[in-house]
């Protein structure tokens, strides 16, 4: 099967559908060619939905509503976490049940119902623990370098995406799972605000910590897919926006101590931030630090969280070590009642009062590059708490607090030419204003839409 290049934007392509001047069959077949041709080399896929994504895509192009359809056509890849009707959910075990599910996900529901088509499932690591993606099914690499992680828990979609085999992708977001692989991997990843989303992911969603998102190419890609995902036709235009004169505090610290932040990811941030003082914006720096308290809070859920989604396995003695010992971990906390609700509103209220004189927050996207692409399902569970607290420790403090929060691109190393990020953080309610300011930022700094490797790539 012969493809296109790299996608275009699914805006562009969605325009193209409903115009006439292609069809879903069409991008459906290059996408499925695409995949063919590069996944061997990057493992992003679980399942390939080839036949049934054609003929999904034959039913959109009939349907009568195909002109007013945000995503036409589309072909989007979803997380092998959530369900899709027909399809086993791997969730990245073999300890999990190969039945094939029987509804989609509300999430999964409403991308079909915008007219995209599902045309694979994607790798995640085992229950969506680790920031690095790798399981028992294979190991899914970047695309930048694939000697290095997409990152996790979404790190098959960001792989998908970031090597033009699809132009969009879903996620899910528990501790920077989103927004981790977007750094990684060069894309836009936002992680909404509680209940702007339906969540329903494994066994409550991490204590409701866990939300549904979009990973994109472009900002404009984040609005329109955030906007079907959320049911809110609005946030499609948040993208073109203006977002007014704000007060944006920066921040180049981790959150917690003791963590270092790489020289370049802190010269990226403060980059970014000049290009926004440019833009019209105040920009001050601060320090924002999560108590030790809340850190452990933070890990505690993230354990437990863990202990409640194994226990919908159907067979828990095939967890790999790590896994098994971090759920045995949330099994104890389970049993001492934590993780409590009180620690979660101390570090909402600190956030609050940080934000009382600002509009949004800065900060880098990564403390340091991306992990190696390994088998890191095979080495100890101490080790895995350290690779993942050292090197993506911005995200989570915001699943804590329910907020909002998006990571763009902002350059390259310049030592290994992998991607520099930068996240932004606003109030609930905030993601429209999030989205405005990243297209700002888009504007002033643009970056390649897919990784270099595969810009204009054509399989013959």
């Amino acid at each position: 099967m012969s493809t296109a290049p790299a996608p275009t934007t699914a805006s562009a392509l969605a325009e193209d559908v409903r115009r006439g001047r292609t069809t879903a069959v069409t991008l459906v077949r290059e996408a499925i060619g695409r995949i063919e041709q590069r996944d061997p080399a990057i493992g992003a896929f679980q399942v390939v939905r080839a036949e049934r994504a054609v003929a999904e895509a034959t039913a959109v192009d009939a349907r009568d509503d195909l002109r007013s359809l945000p995503l036409a056509g589309v072909p989007v890849a979803v997380k092998d976490n959530v369900p899709v009707a027909g399809e086993p959910m791997r969730v990245g075990t073999e300890a999990s049940d190969p039945t094939p599910q029987t509804s989609d996900h509300p999430v999964v529901a409403r991308l079909r119902a915008a007219g995209a088509v599902v045309v694979g499932l994607t790798r995640v690591p085992e229950l969506c623990v680790y920031g690095a993606t790798d399981s028992v099914f294979g190991i899914t690499r970047n695309p930048w370098d694939t000697s290095r992680t997409s990152g996790g828990s979404s790190g098959g979609s960001a792989a998908a995406v970031a090597a033009g085999m699809v132009p969009v992708a879903h996620g899910n977001d528990g501790m920077g799972s989103i927004r981790i692989p977007a750094a990684c991997c060069g894309l836009v990843g936002i992680k909404p605000g509680a209940d702007v989303v339906p969540s329903e992911l494994g066994n409550g969603s991490w204590f409701g910590f866990a939300e549904n998102g979009p990973l994109t190419t472009t900002v404009a890609d984040s609005a329109l897919l955030l906007s079907v995902m959320a049911d809110q036709p609005g946030l499609a235009s948040a993208a073109s926006a203006d977002p007014g004169r704000l007060r944006i505090a920066v921040t180049v610290a981790a959150p917690a101590r003791g963590i270092p932040v790489d020289p370049q990811f802190v010269t990226a941030t403060r980059s970014s931030a000049d290009l926004l003082r440019g833009a019209g914006h105040r920009l001050v720096e601060r320090t924002l630090r999560v108590s030790p308290a809340s850190t452990l809070a933070g890990v505690a859920t993230w354990c437990a969280g863990t202990e409640r989604d194994a226990q919908l396995m159907v067979d828990r003695t095939r967890l790999s070590k790590p896994v098994a010992r971090h759920a045995r971990a949330g099994r104890v906390l389970l049993r001492a009642g934590l993780p409590r609700e009180s620690a979660r509103a101390a570090w909402r209220a600190t956030a609050l009062e940080f934000f009382e004189d600002v509009d949004l927050l800065l900060t880098p996207g990564l403390a340091q590059e991306p992990l190696a692409a390994d088998r890191w399902s095979g080495k100890g569970w101490l080790r895995n708490l350290r690779a993942n607290s050292s090197y993506a420790p911005f995200g989570a403090p915001w699943n804590m607090a329910g907020w909002p929060a998006i990571v763009v691109p902002t350059g390259q190393r310049t030592t290994s030419g992998l991607p520099l990020s930068v996240q932004l953080v606003a109030p609930p309610g905030g993601e429209a204003r999030l989205l405005s300011v990243a297209a700002q930022l888009e504007q002033l700094a643009p970056w390649p839409l897919v990784a270099p490797a595969y810009a204009g790539a054509t399989a013959v």
